[in-house]
């Protein structure tokens, strides 16, 4: 099978970013992609957009360079109770939903009890399709107890490229992200790769990602960025379409 998708990453409407959608979506193109999320930063990330950014986003083209392109948002969960920072009606037209732990945008880390219950709550909401790097242990927290709401929730966690990447900030990604894989296959449960490309040559970067799940012979059959029907059961687009 071949990697098909990518549904992380941000052009320069992100603030610290460094290229448009259009260049984004040829270099998906460039590396064989058929689908392409582009998930700006919320509201909350120093530099960002602004909501009406979002708002307008149904006047963007969907397919460039026979890319598909699904446009939402990358939100920061902001309290122990999951929260995020978009307001549900706006979330409700985004085509794809990612949240995340940002630690010191509008997240402290808490314990363990206080952590897991704040990615948790953040499955519970409908419209938020995949957690974002959940790898930091810096944010510690309950990886069986993510993993099997990831099923009961119907939302994707993620194994962050970027997070993996020699020189990445984020504290024991190798090992958080082992252990998500393995409790994952023991469980049948799908996960998704995400680059979390800033810049056009990191899109479909998945290098390190591969590398882990080939040395856990983790299968196949359960990485959605090689499956598209797998992809469509979880993303805001393709349910609204259904």
């Amino acid at each position: 099978m071949n990697y098909v998708a990518d549904m992380h990453t941000h052009t320069i409407a992100s603030g610290h970013a460094y290229n448009t959608i259009t260049e984004m979506a040829k270099a998906a193109a460039d590396v064989g992609l058929k689908l392409l999320g582009i998930t700006e930063h919320a509201v909350s990330m120093p530099g960002t957009c602004h909501n009406f950014y979002f708002q307008n986003l149904k006047m963007v083209k969907r397919e460039l360079f026979d890319v598909e392109l699904a446009l939402g948002v990358e939100l920061n969960i902001i309290d122990y109770d999951g929260n995020v920072d978009m307001e549900q009606s706006l979330l409700s037209q985004m085509d794809v939903a990612i949240a995340s732990i940002h630690t010191g945008i509008k997240y402290e880390a808490g314990s363990i009890t206080q952590n897991t219950n704040a990615i948790l709550q953040a499955m519970k909401n409908p419209y938020i399709n995949i957690i974002g790097h959940p790898d930091d242990s810096r944010v510690p927290m309950d990886y069986k107890e993510l993993v099997l709401a990831s099923r009961e929730f119907n939302t994707l966690l993620e194994i962050n490229n970027n997070s993996l990447t020699p020189g990445g900030w984020r504290v024991n990604p190798y090992e958080n992200d082992k252990h998500i894989l393995e409790l994952c296959a023991e469980n049948n449960i799908p996960i998704i790769i995400g680059s979390d490309a800033h810049s056009f040559d990191k899109v479909g970067c998945h290098d390190y990602a591969i590398k882990l799940i080939d040395e856990l012979h983790f299968p196949q059959e359960l990485i959605a960025n090689y499956n598209i029907k797998l992809i469509k059961k979880y993303i805001n687009k393709y349910r609204k379409e259904c």
